[in-house]
């Protein structure tokens, strides 16, 4: 049966996710994520406030029979600080979503973009630290991760991307993406 995006989403997205994720593990991210934003905007007066639309996982070389999610749907958000000499752009961002297996993840963290500007559009390439959990791994416990990270869009939309390599627990690498929203200037 083939659904709609928001009933695929309230089905198996965030939503769902967040039912079924432990309260401890949640208020960690968030308390890490407030840790980061707290860090950056000494080092920069925040510029931007963003929302975050999970929603596609492309899988490589995923095994014969393999059924992975690659409709990661979630939601989060994105503060960029101002960049740096024009170019470098720090942010810290928190999320959910649906993940390959079709469980709950969560993660908080924050990094840095190398800019590269044209008249209306921008490309960044960067890397994000951060803090996660996942239903199997580690029994829900948070770990620490670090992926490269890319954006590429206007002022008010991009679409950030992660390159995931092929890792433990999936064994399967995948390009991750979000839509990024620009909710407001500071």
């Amino acid at each position: 049966m083939e659904y709609g995006y928001a009933a695929d989403f309230a089905r198996h997205g965030f939503l769902h996710g967040c039912a079924r994720t432990t309260g401890v593990a949640l208020r960690f991210l968030i308390l890490t994520f407030l840790v980061f934003a707290s860090f950056l905007v000494r080092i920069a007066q925040a510029d931007e406030l963003s929302l975050l639309v999970n929603g596609k996982a492309v899988h490589i070389n995923a095994p014969a029979g393999s059924s992975l999610n690659e409709k990661n749907w979630g939601l989060g958000v994105q503060y960029d600080g101002n960049a740096i000499d024009k170019k470098w752009v720090p942010f810290v961002t928190a999320s959910g979503f649906s993940d390959s297996n079709e469980n709950p993840s969560y993660y908080a963290g924050g990094g840095v973009l190398r800019r590269f500007q044209g008249d209306t559009l921008h490309f960044d390439i960067g890397a994000v630290g951060f803090l996660m959990t996942r239903k199997g791994y580690k029994n829900d416990k948070p770990f620490f991760g670090a992926l490269p990270a890319f954006s590429a869009g206007t002022e008010w939309v991009s679409v950030n991307m992660t390159y995931i390599p092929k890792v433990e627990p999936k064994m399967v690498a995948l390009w991750f993406f979000q839509l990024k929203i620009k909710l407001a200037d500071f």
